[in-house]
């Protein structure tokens, strides 16, 4: 019984560490991305000239 004690507040605190990481990153910015969205539809990747030579 002791040992389901430590592994459930073991995996609450990895739980909640990751939980903190997440806020964390979300509240620096880490995924805000307001220009390539909207851009990235508009260019097309066109193949190397090197390619087409062969």
């Amino acid at each position: 019984m002791s040992a389901i004690v430590i592994l459930l507040i073991a995996s609450i605190s990895v739980a909640a560490i990751f939980l903190a990481a997440f806020i964390w990153s979300v509240r620096n910015g880490q995924y805000d991305d307001d220009f390539s969205p909207p851009q990235r539809i508009l260019f097309d990747n066109k193949p190397s000239a090197t390619n087409n030579n062969e």
